[in-house]
């Protein structure tokens, strides 16, 4: 796997966390073998050792973004059309078969996260929480709307099914598990606020916020590997 940029949001002593950080800033101002270019083809841009912005050898700064979001260097997410139909067949497949012992273990796995969740978080004080804070957000959100863990079960059989009809599909876990939490991050939707306030000449003004988590970096694959052992009982359909 290539190297990755970390921080750890657990050292509480300012002492360990500064001399860490001069650690850091050294290590990206004295990049050892640093690559002179990206490694995704045809790209020409500097990695971001070679251009002091980071420590990765591989791969610029673009790439890493892409690869944050899409959990792959190179390949997108697929669209919510393109994952659609296999979702339709997946809630097919799974009220067919709910009495299933393996349907009935995923559906209590996905119980469990919703148990574990605690109290959702409003989408405007998500910034500044750890991955885990945020994924917790993620499934108590779904909790809050009721949001049927069948459904849940769907979105990961429905990504599985898509790849096996790929034909220049992406093998690495990561990304099937980063696919199936942006579906759940659509479902879990953003915060949404609407208030009116009379005005002297008796018209009322209306002012809405809408607010929506970002969808990327390792809360995506904290979830996605949460649904993934919640799933690992479900017998995927031949299709």
């Amino acid at each position: 796997m290539p190297p990755r940029e970390r921080t750890d949001d657990n050292v509480t002593d300012p002492r360990q966390r500064q001399r860490r950080l001069s650690n850091l800033h050294a290590r990206i101002a004295n990049p050892v073998d640093a690559y002179e270019h990206c490694r995704v083809y045809p790209c020409t841009n500097g990695t971001t050792a070679d251009r002091g912005e980071g420590l990765n050898r591989l791969y610029c700064r673009k790439h890493i973004e892409f690869y944050r979001r899409h959990g792959s260097y190179v390949k997108r997410s697929y669209g919510a059309g393109e994952i659609r139909p296999y979702r339709v067949k997946a809630l097919q497949w799974l009220g067919a078969h709910v009495d299933e012992q393996s349907v009935r273990l995923s559906v209590a796995g996905v119980q469990r996260l919703y148990r574990a969740a605690g109290a959702p978080i409003e989408a405007f004080r998500l910034p500044g929480k750890t991955p885990a804070e945020r994924a917790r957000a993620m499934w108590a959100q779904l909790r809050m709307q009721k949001v049927d863990p069948l459904e849940v079960l769907a979105v990961w059989m429905a990504v599985d099914m898509r790849l096996r009809d790929d034909p220049q599909l992406d093998r690495h876990d990561e990304y099937r598990q980063v696919q199936a939490a942006k579906l759940i991050h659509r479902m879990a939707g953003g915060t949404h606020k609407r208030w009116e306030r009379g005005r002297a000449d008796g018209r009322i003004e209306i002012t809405e916020v809408h607010k929506h988590p970002v969808s990327r970096g390792q809360v995506l694959r904290m979830v996605g590997r949460e649904l993934s052992a919640a799933c690992v009982q479900l017998a995927i359909p031949d299709q």
